[in-house]
């Protein structure tokens, strides 16, 4: 059997969503629906922005789950990044830090969704 997780993230508009995440990720969508958009992240694994499921996603309400971008690199390669996404101007929601798995920092997209970056295991 064949099996892949697709990560879905709900979002306002997925045209927009998609060029925040693929700025990101520096990549482009695999997949492009006007309301569905994939980023194919190696075998077995997409990322999926999905709109129109809920009205009008309000970045201010609390999330309980992340989309985690795990590197390689380690310390050195994660504050590269936050710097980089600093300078795009990504939200950040929380510094880079040591947590029990390693250095990790906490972003948000423009919909309020939560990106975590942490070292990859």
């Amino acid at each position: 059997m064949t099996a892949s997780v697709v990560t879905i993230v709900y979002v306002n508009d997925a045209p927009a969503a998609a060029r925040f995440y693929g700025d990101l990720l520096g990549m482009s969508p695999s997949f492009e629906t006007p309301g569905y958009i994939t980023f194919d992240l190696g075998p077995g694994a997409d990322l999926a922005l999905w709109s129109g499921q809920f009205e009008n996603l309000a970045p201010d309400v609390p999330r309980t789950s992340e989309v985690c971008l795990a590197i390689d690199g380690g310390s050195d390669q994660l504050d590269v990044i936050f710097g980089q996404w600093q300078s795009k101007g990504v939200t950040i929601l929380k510094e880079p830090h040591d947590a029990g798995f390693g250095r990790t920092f906490l972003a948000a997209d423009p919909d309020g969704n939560r990106i975590r970056v942490a070292p990859q295991d």
